[in-house]
């Protein structure tokens, strides 16, 4: 099994006529991922990808069209929240937004917006999701994948890249992984994807990559020692020499107030259970420490 993508989504690719949107939209193709449809207003019965994906002018009429049931967006900063509740308001379920720089303020609404329709948003800010050999949605390398069953959630999309590879290296496979996103409004927290892994059969371990900045991590422990006693977990926190006041890479990425140190991070996790790592490319050494073989 897999959580959030899968041999059922059927994707529509918001921006798809983008720069952006059209190369990841080709990636997301060439992995196997069902793109059903574009959305570019004004460009509606053109086709994109080398004429493979129907364009429409609306998510809604992709959705009637083509029965999408997932959307990707590479909109601009600016149009970037409309166009969520625009897909949200066209029926879709499963939203991932890969672009950055939007205000806060302006996601404050939109999260709202997302949650009252029951929909699921994950980013903005977030490189998506792949579920190994079925489907990928976003930017994450699909090459650096292996089938398994340890669940991967993560803040940062470069360490989840090189976290997974080192996996893969090792011969450890993901049943999914889920970049969140490092803005400090986004749409699904750790333990939104934990719950998910929970629930999820085929999801045998956990890999949680946090950094400093915000709560979110000690939420996850938190949450993880009560419901994930069981399986085994590992983690890494980014960010362990940063400065307090001064943003390290995400907008979320910054300590206050004497809050949000890795260090109050990485002894929450471990009281929680996980084994956390010192660096990415030592988490399949402690997967295989914690009894994970595939």
């Amino acid at each position: 099994m897999s959580i959030l993508v899968g041999r059922s989504t059927r994707l529509v690719v918001q921006g798809i006529t983008g720069r952006e949107g059209e190369f990841h939209a080709r990636a997301m193709l060439e992995y196997g991922t069902p793109l059903v449809a574009g959305v570019t207003p004004g460009k509606g019965g053109q086709r994109a990808v080398d004429g493979r994906v129907p364009v429409f002018d609306t998510v809604a009429e992709a959705v009637e069209a083509t029965g999408a049931n997932t959307s990707c967006i590479f909109v601009p900063a600016a149009g970037a929240p409309d166009a969520i509740l625009e897909a949200v308001a066209a029926g879709i379920g499963t939203i991932f937004c890969i672009t950055e720089g939007i205000p806060a303020l302006d996601m404050i609404p939109v999260v709202a917006a997302v949650e009252a329709a029951g929909a699921r948003l994950v980013g903005p800010n977030c490189p998506g999701a792949t579920s190994p050999g079925e489907a990928k949605v976003g930017i994450i390398p699909g090459a650096i994948h292996r089938p398994g069953r340890v669940g991967v959630v993560s803040r940062s999309g470069t360490l989840t890249y090189e976290a997974v590879q080192a996996m893969t290296d090792a011969g450890i496979g993901q049943s999914t992984c889920v970049g969140i996103g490092g803005d400090p409004i986004v749409g699904s927290s750790f333990v939104d994807v934990l719950r998910l892994f929970a629930a999820d059969p085929e999801t045998g371990a956990i890999v949680l990559i946090g950094e400093i900045g915000g709560s979110a991590e000690e939420e996850a422990a938190a949450w993880a020692a009560d419901h994930l006693a069981d399986r085994p977990k590992v983690a890494f926190v980014a960010g362990r020499t940063a400065p307090e006041g001064r943003r390290m890479g995400h907008a979320g990425a910054i300590i206050s107030g004497g809050r949000g140190t890795a260090a109050s991070k990485v002894a929450a996790l471990e009281a929680a259970g996980f084994l956390v790592a010192s660096s990415p490319s030592e988490i399949p050494a402690l997967l295989r420490s914690a009894g994970v073989r595939d």
